[in-house]
């Protein structure tokens, strides 16, 4: 069970009321818990590439590209794909294969897919990203986390930018000692403690929740992991040998055959190459019947389609 009730690791006084037994508005947050944030954000600001812009678009395109991937992967990556998708009118018009292609190597090809949805009915509306949260998450792919931070980092606007790193934060500073804390207990304090405008440079919602991110970052890499007392924390299923992976390489075989101008492949010869990838790995040969079934989950999701006997990204 959680302490319900937060504190300041480093304050003296009473502590804040419950969060999840008041009405949000009410929700508190010491004051110089804020204080401390800012300062350790100062200190410790990284200067990445996907800071340097205003352009929603480009901000979307990193906040997908940071779930659950090191950002030492994605600086690199994030600019190979803004010079070859520019804008969302570009990523509209791309062929769905040359957007997973690009992506290759960043995990879940599903979040590729998405983006390249979302950028379609983006685009087909004019080609300007939306601002309103409400028109943010009914995109494939963006949830409240998500056009939070589009919003925060693209148009200074305040929000709940709830993801790992400002969850530890909050977890670390205002709940020390609790276990399996639900995000209803720390929506609230999120939403209490972002600045409602931009109108100090100094503390804007930009500023904030960037003072957050790193300072998270910071105390993942110095301490236990404070994320992992979080209710909502669920440790990440081996890939290796998982189903997952056998799609992912199924996809990358698809791509490579594309690439090398081949309109598609056959069964038998798909299956011999992923049963190659399989055996190198130490792992059970794969039947073709198993990759018949995979390529037809595959397709069935938009990652590859059929043509007479052949398959194709």
């Amino acid at each position: 069970m959680s302490d319900a009730t937060p504190t300041s690791a480093h304050a003296a006084g009473p502590a804040s009321p419950t969060p999840s037994a008041e009405p949000k508005a009410l929700a508190q947050v010491p004051p110089e818990f804020r204080q401390k944030v800012l300062e350790r954000g100062r200190e410790l600001y990284r200067d990445l590439p996907w800071r340097r812009t205003r352009d929603p678009y480009q901000i979307w395109i990193s906040e997908v590209m940071l779930q659950q991937t090191q950002v030492t992967r994605v600086d690199g990556r994030w600019q190979r794909w803004c010079e070859r998708f520019p804008s969302v009118d570009a990523l509209a018009a791309a062929d769905a294969a040359d957007v997973l292609e690009e992506w290759q190597g960043m995990g879940y090809n599903r979040r590729a897919l998405a983006l390249w949805r979302a950028a379609g009915i983006v685009s087909a509306a004019g080609g300007a990203m939306p601002i309103e949260a409400r028109e943010l998450v009914a995109l494939p792919g963006i949830g409240p986390a998500t056009a939070a931070g589009i919003r925060a980092f693209a148009y200074d606007l305040p929000g709940v930018y709830l993801e790992t790193n400002v969850r530890s934060v909050f977890l670390h500073e205002l709940y020390p000692d609790a276990v399996a804390v639900p995000d209803k207990d720390l929506v609230p304090l999120v939403e209490a403690s972002c600045p409602a405008d931009d109108s100090d440079p100094q503390d804007d919602p930009r500023t904030w929740y960037y003072a957050l991110l790193d300072y998270g970052a910071y105390l993942k890499k110095t301490l236990p992991n404070p994320s992992r007392r979080s209710k909502s924390h669920v440790r990440q299923s081996r890939f290796e040998g998982s189903h997952r992976q056998k799609r992912a390489e199924l996809v990358r075989l698809l791509l490579g055959h594309r690439s090398a101008g081949r309109r598609g492949v056959d069964l038998v010869t798909i299956t011999e190459e992923l049963s190659a990838i399989e055996a190198e790995a130490g792992r059970r040969k794969i039947s073709a019947r198993d990759v018949a079934a995979l390529l037809e989950e595959l397709e069935a999701e938009g990652f590859c389609h059929k043509i007479g006997g052949n398959w194709s990204a």
